[in-house]
């Protein structure tokens, strides 16, 4: 790539998407788009969402710590550390039985990824407001059948542009879990997803990575990994009082003026 401006610009997005519910990896897909980036094996890409892995693992570190340290005697701290096994799982099913049709094929049409980030901008700005009463306001404490479908929406996320935060956001919403303690979840549910998945990727992709613009990988990481970790302290408070509709706007905004580019032939 040996664009240091670009590499930038593209790990801003990576960390300022990445965790809210508006699809990191479609916007990533859409700049490369319109932008004429193309990085060999993909190597730019993981990286930097790597970085948005590590910057996540940072925040919550030692929280996920006293809770696995607690687990051997609290009760609650083994259902919590349970709970995302289970929501997990419906991820690493899916991801291995599709990973190669998801990246081959749907990663390579960017209308699809267009027509999902308004479709799920409307789908956030309806659950927004009729959600159901909330009856979980501690994402650390929810019963086990929900997580466990939580994770089975997290499964919608593999098609590009859906967006996994959304997915498991609304699907918990959608099961009474408050906003903030929604966003919580979700973040949490992330590391084991995100870290496998970059890991699974690494592997698939072992013979046809490219490091030869280490520069720019670098710079794409680190600038990922700083914004992810001021878009996550920022997030939880931010929903806490305002919601997701400031989230749904902007997926119809993006979405409408990509395919507005899609079909003038950018």
């Amino acid at each position: 790539m040996e664009n240091f401006g670009l590499a930038a610009l593209l790990g801003l997005l990576e960390g300022l998407t990445e965790f809210i519910p508006v699809s990191s990896t479609g916007h990533l897909l859409l700049a490369g788009h319109f932008l004429g980036f193309e990085s060999p094996g993909n190597t730019f890409a993981v990286v930097i969402q790597l970085g948005a892995v590590l910057a996540l693992f940072s925040v919550y570190a030692a929280q996920l710590l006293r809770l696995a340290s607690a687990s051997r005697s609290d009760v609650g701290a083994r259902r919590a550390l349970v709970g995302l096994l289970l929501a997990f799982l419906p991820a690493v099913v899916v991801g291995l039985l599709a990973h190669d049709f998801i990246k081959k094929v749907l990663f390579e049409t960017p209308v699809l990824i267009a027509v999902n980030l308004i479709w799920g901008g409307v789908v956030l700005l309806v659950i927004d407001r009729i959600a159901p009463r909330t009856v979980h306001e501690d994402a650390f404490d929810l019963p086990l059948r929900k997580t466990f479908l939580i994770g089975v929406c997290q499964c919608l996320a593999m098609i590009p542009g859906v967006s996994r935060s959304g997915a498991t956001i609304v699907g918990a919403l959608m099961m009474g879990v408050g906003k903030r303690a929604a966003a919580e979840f979700s973040f949490l549910l992330s590391l084991p997803t995100m870290g496998a998945a970059v890991a699974y990727d690494l592997f698939k992709s072992r013979n046809d990575l490219d490091f030869s613009a280490l520069a720019d990988i670098a710079i794409g990481f680190g600038v990922a990994f700083l914004t992810a970790v001021i878009v996550v302290r920022a997030v939880l408070s931010y929903v806490g009082r305002y919601g997701y509709s400031v989230f749904g706007w902007w997926r119809i905004i993006v979405g409408t003026v990509a395919l507005a580019a899609l079909w003038a032939g950018l």
